[in-house]
């Protein structure tokens, strides 16, 4: 239990709606429920339907940071799916599409076709387990807890190659709201949560590459000095919580 509760640092500090939020906490509640009292088959479902809205959550990203890779993705798809995806207001939207057909997005952060079949595996290990065949696949704790060991691997693996997507997001948004003035709230902290965290689901995993991020590369740009302030409200702000949350 304690190993599965790592997932919560990859999904999103902040929601859109109190619906989402909801959402993701009934999920984790019929996890820790059904873990609690060794119904490990249902417990490993909520874990998965967790794990698969991370993976929306970072299509989602894709989407919102580099939009025409996005569309080049849509390449194949039919048409209703296509214009269903691209008017998507939330990620909770991609739920519409079969799961396999939205792993193909991951390719957008250079997963190759191995890894996106190691991935399209979890989905097919959930259907075996949701069928009425007679079969308990997961009857243990341990055989649930060495196929959440599997899931985080993936998770992480997943955050890595997301990287490059989390670190433009974070540019742009240094570039765009260094000016008190402009932006939609003067003070740093809050522009950083509404609008960075709560803009983009950001989690903790994503703030942590944001925090590693080196604004000094944009110098030579006007409002450095707002880019630099910025910068360190989040690292003051998000580098003390989560020395907190680890304490």
């Amino acid at each position: 239990m304690e190993e599965a509760v790592e997932l919560a640092s990859y999904l999103p500090l902040s929601f859109k709606s109190p619906k989402e939020r909801e959402y993701i906490e009934f999920l984790w509640d019929a996890f820790e429920t059904n873990y609690t009292h060794g119904k490990y088959q249902f417990a490993f479902l909520a874990y998965h339907m967790l794990t698969m809205s991370f993976v929306y959550f970072n299509i989602w990203q894709i989407k919102q940071s580099v939009p025409g890779d996005f569309e080049k993705g849509l390449i194949g798809f039919g048409k209703d799916i296509e214009k269903n995806i691209l008017a998507a207001t939330s990620p909770f939207v991609f739920s519409t599409v079969n799961e396999r057909t939205m792993l193909r997005f991951l390719r957008l952060i250079d997963c190759d076709n191995g890894k996106i079949g190691t991935y399209a595996k979890l989905v097919d290990d959930r259907n075996e387990s949701s069928h009425p065949d007679g079969n308990i696949f997961y009857s243990t704790e341990a055989a649930l807890d060495l196929k959440i060991t599997e899931i985080l691997r993936v998770v992480a693996e997943i955050q890595t190659h997301s990287k490059p997507v989390i670190e433009h997001c974070y540019r742009e948004f240094v570039v765009q709201n260094h000016d008190p003035d402009e932006r939609e709230y003067p003070d740093a902290v809050d522009q950083i949560r509404e609008v960075l965290i709560h803009g983009n689901y950001l989690s903790q995993k994503d703030i942590e590459i944001c925090l590693g991020f080196d604004v000094e590369p944009l110098a030579d740009r006007p409002g450095i000095e707002g880019m630099r302030e910025l910068h360190a409200a989040l690292v003051e702000k998000y580098k003390s919580e989560d020395a907190n949350s680890a304490a």
